[in-house]
């Protein structure tokens, strides 16, 4: 009898921010990671009104790495360090927290004055033990920089990590794997078994998995060491994450990853006594520590 080729289906938990929905799959009541994911958004897809955008105001980190990967539209982030940086569709952000990062994340403006598109998809990478408290980074790596994958009907763009014996340039801190899978009418491809644990997101489209029918925006997490095959019948497009299990648990709170509570509630004390360091050009606005976060891990 042939086993199951997934073993969770986390349906997301999705809000309505106006003018756009953001679909959240990770951490969930099922699963808090899968490799070293620990947080798994899709944006959108939308077209906001001329005029508008996202405003997504100064914010802390700790103790993870968020990776900004977009199929539409175009975000102007700036952190604590200084950085200034656009983002493009094909291109990956990844801002390492360490011990400690502010940013935030606003639509161009010139993006606002046609009516920018939002779509694609942010992901949190929880930071081994030993790189918890290193100190803050940001790293962007530009479309052209990814490599690219082809086959008959497939075109993959590896993210981060190894896909299929080719590696992307984007620093990684755990064992990662992170795709994004493109599928024409009829395309198929193989997914292989190498990382500890993976999962696949049908972000647009549609596609099976060894026959079973994947729905868009859930999270399907693989069996451990089982080769299985990806198809479309009329096309998708398909996110392949996961990597290295860690042995020890992450706790989410809001924007804090840690494996201690103890410093996710430092954390929170520091940005209540504006502890952090401010982000220069983008200091006036803040979000306040909420009372009840939308983020958090189980239990």
């Amino acid at each position: 009898m042939t086993e199951d080729p997934v073993i969770h289906v986390i349906h997301p938990t999705t809000h309505d921010l106006g003018g756009f929905k953001v679909h959240r799959t990770l951490p969930s009541r099922p699963r808090t990671m899968v490799g070293p994911f620990i947080f798994f958004d899709q944006m959108g897809p939308a077209h906001l009104a001329v005029g508008e955008g996202i405003d997504v105001r100064p914010h802390p980190h700790i103790n993870l790495a968020t990776v900004t990967y977009l199929f539409d539209g175009a975000i102007d982030h700036r952190d604590s360090l200084g950085t200034v940086a656009r983002i493009d569709p094909g291109a990956v952000n990844l801002m390492t927290a360490g011990h400690g990062i502010v940013h935030s994340e606003r639509s161009p403006a010139d993006q606002r004055a046609q009516g920018p598109a939002l779509s694609g998809i942010q992901t949190w990478i929880a930071l081994p033990e030993r790189f918890e408290e290193m100190d803050p980074a940001f790293e962007h790596v530009g479309a052209d920089d990814l490599p690219i994958v082809t086959g008959a009907g497939v075109s993959a763009r590896v993210i981060m990590g190894s896909l299929w014996g080719t590696p992307a340039p984007t620093t990684t801190y755990a064992g990662t794997i992170y795709a994004d899978i493109e599928l024409d009418a009829g395309g198929v491809v193989p997914i292989d078994a190498d990382a500890d644990e993976r999962a696949v997101y049908v972000a647009m489209g549609d596609a099976t998995l060894d026959g079973m029918t994947l729905e868009p925006q859930t999270l399907y997490v693989l069996r451990p060491g089982a080769a299985m095959t990806l198809r479309s019948e009329r096309g998708g497009r398909v996110m392949l994450c996961g990597g290295e299990a860690f042995a020890t648990p992450r706790h989410v709170w809001w924007n804090f990853v840690s494996s201690s509570r103890d410093r996710i509630n430092q954390a929170k004390e520091d940005w209540k006594a504006d502890r952090f360091p401010k982000v220069p050009g983008d200091d006036q606005e803040f979000i306040p520590v909420p009372e009840v976060p939308k983020t958090v891990s189980y239990p």
